[in-house]
């Protein structure tokens, strides 16, 4: 079934990627393919509280994902106390929006379950390495994925908020988190005070492989998405101008090659390990 209030799949797809009049969507329309395609981040809230059981239902729908091995190594902590939103606002500086946010929920990965299994159990833990952190994390991506497509399916706005790991220890006491479990991602949730827009994303052909990973005219798809991306959301501030300059062919490979110029979370290793996690 389809709302027939939305735009159709395939302009939604073409809205988004340059190479999307090369798919066939017409037959596979659907409001759940609409609403992943037209997805986009909100910033801006009414001032509407989210009803508490629908917060409940969202969560549930979140952790019904799937979960590596099926060892459900994910966490939700739904910010609901005005003072505990504030006091998370004031540690992800330079997002001001957040403070506007109705609603917040941080998504955490879990490992410290996984250890109780083996001490109930009195079975020695062997996995104590890396990958215990990369599982515990891609559960808790994937229910933040699902949240978020959740939500817009019942009329709500979100955004994720990857700064809650520039100060993860912070957040941890905030959220009063044990040893082996560790911020992922917060998200802002609420109704939308405006339109969202589409972001567009990189064309199909660079990021979507057949059978093995393919890296030819790369270079030039990317100079072509900057030109179509800034035509459509030119960047209204440039990153680093005071030591880099103004660039008037300033897109989003300038804008993400900058970001990653300087370092970002260079202490979430040692955080990592001081939750108790061996990175080996």
């Amino acid at each position: 079934m389809t709302n027939a209030d939305s735009p159709p799949l395939q302009h939604l797809l073409e809205a988004r990627f340059s190479d999307a009049d090369q798919l066939n969507s017409a037959e596979f329309d659907n409001d759940v393919l609409r609403n992943l395609a037209a997805h986009g981040s909100c910033r801006a809230f009414r001032d509407t509280a989210v009803p508490t059981d629908l917060q409940d239902v969202l969560c549930a729908a979140a952790l019904a994902t799937p979960s590596k091995s099926d060892l459900q190594q994910r966490d939700i902590v739904l910010l609901r106390d005005p003072g505990r939103r504030a006091q998370l606002a004031q540690l992800v500086a330079g997002q001001e929006w957040v403070a506007g946010a109705p609603l917040i929920a941080v998504f955490c990965g879990n490992n410290r379950r996984a250890r109780l299994l083996h001490k109930m159990h009195d079975i020695p833990f062997a996995n104590d390495h890396f990958d215990a952190v990369f599982n515990a994390a891609a559960d808790a991506a994937i229910a933040l994925a699902a949240f978020v497509s959740a939500a817009r399916s019942v009329g709500l706005g979100c955004c994720p908020i990857s700064a809650v790991r520039n100060e993860a220890a912070a957040v941890s006491d905030l959220l009063g988190l044990p040893a082996h479990v560790f911020p992922f991602a917060g998200l802002a949730i609420g109704y939308p005070a405006g339109e969202t827009h589409i972001t567009k994303r990189l064309p199909l052909s660079v990021t979507c492989h057949v059978d093995r990973y393919a890296e030819e005219g790369v270079e030039s798809a990317i100079h072509a998405y900057d030109a179509d991306r800034t035509a459509a959301h030119p960047y209204r501030t440039q990153r680093l101008s005071e030591s880099l300059g103004i660039s008037d062919t300033y897109g989003w490979s300038m804008d993400k090659a900058r970001q990653y110029s300087q370092p970002e979370r260079a202490d979430f290793g040692a955080y990592i390990r001081a939750r108790g996690f061996s990175l080996e």
